[in-house]
């Protein structure tokens, strides 16, 4: 981290430092490791703690103990050594969440080789282009996704069953049993060392391999466990994010084990799954993204009679900032139950800002305070002029979880990364007085209404305040008079008669002429990517499509 020679520069409360226009984290840094000879697995496997389960099935109750996962990540790693894997060679793990998917990530990464993960819901299509892009030696799956590999010609590693057509060449299972190798000599890894390969959500454009090092691992490790303090007492984690999404992989699948927490695992998300879960394991930590959160909110009083949640002491969410409604409808429902929230990209290892305590998530709206380690600008996209507290301008980020850049992508890179290592987020923020950062909407989803700009966020918002509208997304509809109008696509209550015009005459007495909405469209689901964002390009392309 960068230190100002003079501290007294820096702003005691919002961490803005004039002399370099940057603001500073007001977190207590995390202790990240001096040797530089050193895997993400290896400084995980390394810390001490007092747990005894690390993994746990929700829907089968199989458990995995701290032993159980460490004897199988010594085993796997020594198969996949005798099966040729070296120092930098990428593996592909397409799988469901399963109690198997760390020690695959693990036993991968312990060997300096890389891991790339893709979404199981992903077509052949979609897959076959992350394979040309990222060239993977190796596959793991299930039987079932077979299919989706039926092109690949990969030598795949089968998880949970024994058959199946393709090049099989082993099971995990078989790995597993395997006694390690006690003469093979490990490669030596560093920091610098790539350790992941995840494919960012292509929300803007073409989907790009983010590469993340050991590095960055580390730091977002150490970031997850100075957060939830997790130290001194046992906790357990209802894992209902995906493994293959950043957030899931580096906190769920790998993170939160240095800890000694225990990990409950779904393997596809179902609400009624999810509830009685919380009751069974005693989990205390739920991650949820808002969707989710607003269907607790709504069918409150059948839940708590029907569901236990007396062990339930967090909710973590994330993908988008919640609403004062929102918070206040959670809180008051489900006494007892603090919400934190996140804020992070996969180009930044899933870190970037945070409320961690229930007072800071009381600041409505906010994506929370920087993360530990981290430094923000906020940058004019038009002069790029870095800009004091609360003023809005693009978020750029640095710190030791920020990506090493694109996979063969310099242009991508570098568009993305400046020289000096600053990460562009594509988020247009403030900062406040106090440093909590504000996302205002994403830089290139405005909508430019005869040169005004209009940000579709505020008018979802708004929108969600209607008591009849459940969900929403809001995008640009061009048109050759104005540039582009916006258009609301409405997701309304059951029962509901809501019409077209009842919308628009209710937006347009509420903002400015040139916000108001012109067109609306209703549908049965918003399109959302695994960790809540709205795919304003499916509804971009759905909308244009009848022109």
């Amino acid at each position: 981290m960068a230190y100002v020679s003079s501290m007294a520069a820096i702003d005691g409360k919002s961490g803005y430092c004039n002399s370099n226009s940057t603001f500073y984290s007001k977190r207590k840094p995390a202790p990240l490791p001096a040797n530089e000879t050193l895997d993400v697995t290896t400084f995980i496997s390394a810390r001490a703690h007092h747990g005894t389960i690390a993994y746990i099935d929700a829907s089968t109750g199989r458990r995995l103990t701290f032993s159980d996962v460490w004897r199988a990540v010594e085993s796997v790693s020594s198969s996949l050594a005798d099966f040729g894997i070296r120092k930098g060679d990428v593996v592909l793990l397409l799988s469901p969440n399963s109690i198997f998917f760390p020690i695959v990530c693990l036993s991968v990464m312990s060997l300096g080789a890389i891991i790339t993960t893709t979404n199981p819901l992903n077509t052949n299509r979609e897959i076959n282009k992350q394979i040309a892009n990222s060239k993977p030696v190796l596959a793991f799956t299930i039987s079932e996704l077979l299919p989706k590999l039926a092109d690949s010609n990969l030598p795949i590693v089968l998880i949970g069953s024994s058959t199946g057509k393709g090049k099989i060449v082993s099971t995990l299972e078989e790995m597993m049993k395997k006694e390690p190798n006690q003469n093979r000599v490990k490669e030596r890894v560093t920091q610098d060392d790539t350790a992941t390969l995840l494919y960012s959500s292509g929300t803007t454009g073409e989907s790009k391999g983010v590469i993340s090092s050991h590095r960055n691992l580390i730091a977002m490790v150490q970031t997850v466990l100075g957060r939830f303090q997790l130290e001194d007492n046992q906790q357990t984690f209802l894992c209902t994010v995906p493994m293959f999404h950043i957030y899931g992989l580096v906190a769920f699948a790998t993170g939160l084990i240095a800890s000694g927490a225990t990990v409950v695992v779904l393997s596809k998300f179902d609400i009624h799954e999810m509830l009685s879960a919380i009751g069974t394991y005693k989990v205390s930590y739920l991650p949820l993204v808002p969707p989710i959160l607003v269907a607790l909110v709504n069918n409150a009083d059948q839940i708590r009679k029907k569901y236990d949640f007396g062990s339930l002491k967090w909710v973590l969410c994330g993908g988008a900032p919640l609403s004062k409604e929102l918070t206040e409808g959670f809180m008051e429902k489900y006494p007892g139950v603090t919400i934190m929230q996140g804020y992070g990209l996969t180009e930044s290892t899933g870190i970037g800002a945070s409320t961690d305590t229930l007072e800071e998530s009381r600041r409505y709206g906010t994506a929370g305070k920087l993360s530990a380690n981290m430094e923000a600008k906020i940058v004019d996209p038009d002069t790029g002029k870095a800009l004091p507290v609360n003023r809005t301008g693009e978020l750029w980020l640095k710190g030791p979880t920020v990506m090493k850049g694109y996979f063969s992508n310099p242009e991508a890179t570098s568009s993305t990364l400046d020289s000096t290592g600053w990460l562009r987020t594509g988020d247009l923020c403030y900062i406040d007085e106090d440093g909590f950062i504000f996302v205002v909407d994403r830089l290139k989803e405005l909508i430019k209404y005869k040169g005004y700009q209009v940000p579709p966020a505020e008018l979802e918002a708004l929108l969600l305040t209607h008591p009849d509208i459940d969900d929403c997304a809001v995008i640009p509809f061009p048109d050759k008079d104005v540039g582009q109008f916006p258009m609301a696509y409405v997701m309304r209550k059951s029962g509901s008669n809501l019409s077209e015009k009842g919308i628009m005459d209710f937006v347009s007495t509420q903002v400015a002429p040139y916000k108001r909405i012109r067109r609306v469209a209703f549908i049965g689901s918003i399109p959302k990517n695994p960790s809540g964002k709205i795919l304003r390009k499916d509804l971009i392309q759905l909308a244009t499509s009848k022109l």
